[in-house]
């Protein structure tokens, strides 16, 4: 799709991340159970992703060394530059968290203000942040100042947050503009309130108010962008300086390079092919069976495979096949199966095969 001419200073604008530069203004969200190693690479490897962010990570976990936090938090020399976001309500623990993330290679770091679930709200994390923002504020001081002396001013502290907790406590901007004073260097805004979680349509004046609120920080906008087109309508309808995209990029790891050649040539290029489509979901099995376990990527590949069907039309027969699957082998033959013209609704059209690298 050719888009209109668009003249607004921010679309097609890498992002600068304090002295962090990066290569577009688009990141993957940080999404529990969903933004693991393998799929911050399966996402990077089809391009237009500048920073890509860890699953949230328990401070307390990864200090104590449990082994799914350390799962969670691993990052190699393809994962780059790479965000770890941690969350907590104790000022203490997430500063030792923070010089951890520093210790173990994190590029930025960020603090959850916004996830609104209620195991993580009722151990005073997540968006519960935003229901007492001076007690917040100290928190947000001492974490930079651990940062800060453990990195020497290398590694950048960002945050994200929501509009608020409900309609009556809409607290982003104030909390924004204070942030920003305490060298935060970056703030995210999920354009909804705790109580509204992933209803509604996102509030793009609530981001604007944001983007209007601080100096000189970017502001990133997040929620609902599901196809290119909505990448730049964030930009322009809230001025915000980037996007950070996350279920929108579950069914397809390739928005981000569109999103971006949207914006930096006007054209967003072909939706990929059904053939590259299986190959992106291939690739990302086999990465989640190489950094992590046989059992956990059989779990996920039969959790993702709802998404990714998703984006492959009428597939109910793979996806139950893949779900039902017992080992890695009945997952590769499945795909195969699939692109030989089986496991689908309708007949299958004939294309060139796709083979993202895995």
């Amino acid at each position: 799709m050719i888009a209109e001419q668009n003249n607004h200073p921010n679309i097609a604008k890498p992002l600068a991340v304090g002295p962090l530069q990066l290569r577009t203004n688009l990141m993957l969200a940080p999404v529990a159970n969903y933004c693991d190693l393998a799929w911050r690479i399966t996402c990077r490897q089809e391009g237009g992703v500048g920073l890509a962010c860890t699953d949230l990570l328990s401070p307390q976990g990864l200090l104590r060394g449990t082994q799914q936090s350390l799962d969670i938090a691993s990052t190699n020399d393809d994962d780059s530059p790479v965000c770890m976001q941690l969350y907590g309500g104790d000022p203490d623990i997430l500063a030792e968290g923070a010089v951890w993330a520093v210790e173990h290679h994190a590029d930025v770091i960020d603090i959850n203000m916004g996830c609104p679930v209620d195991k993580v709200t009722k151990k005073d994390g997540g968006s519960k942040l935003l229901c007492d923002v001076p007690r917040t504020l100290k928190l947000d001081d001492t974490v930079a100042l651990a940062l800060d002396q453990a990195s020497k001013g290398r590694v950048p502290l960002t945050a994200k947050v929501r509009r608020g907790w409900d309609s009556t406590c809409i607290v982003a901007p104030d909390l924004a503009r204070q942030l920003e004073k305490r060298g935060v260097v970056l703030v995210t805004v999920h354009g909804r309130t705790t109580e509204q979680r992933f209803k509604g349509e996102v509030d793009h004046e609530g981001i604007r108010e944001v983007v209007q609120a601080v100096d000189n920080i970017p502001v990133i906008g997040n929620g609902d962008v599901k196809e290119p087109e909505d990448a730049i309508a964030m930009i322009e309808r809230t001025g915000c300086h980037g996007v950070m995209i996350g279920r929108g990029s579950f069914s397809a790891p390739w928005l981000f390079n569109r999103a971006w050649n949207l914006q930096t040539t006007g054209d967003a290029g072909e939706e990929p092919g059904e053939a590259h489509k299986i190959a992106c979901a291939r690739a990302y099995f086999e990465r989640m069976l190489r950094f992590r376990t046989e059992r956990y990527a059989m779990h996920h590949i039969g959790m993702r495979i709802s998404w990714i069907g998703k984006k492959l039309g009428p597939c109910k027969p793979l996806k139950e096949c893949v779900r039902k699957a017992k080992t890695p082998d009945d997952v590769r033959r499945a795909f195969d199966e699939f692109l030989e013209g089986g496991l689908r609704l309708f007949p299958a059209k004939e294309e060139p095969l796709g083979s993202p690298g895995a």
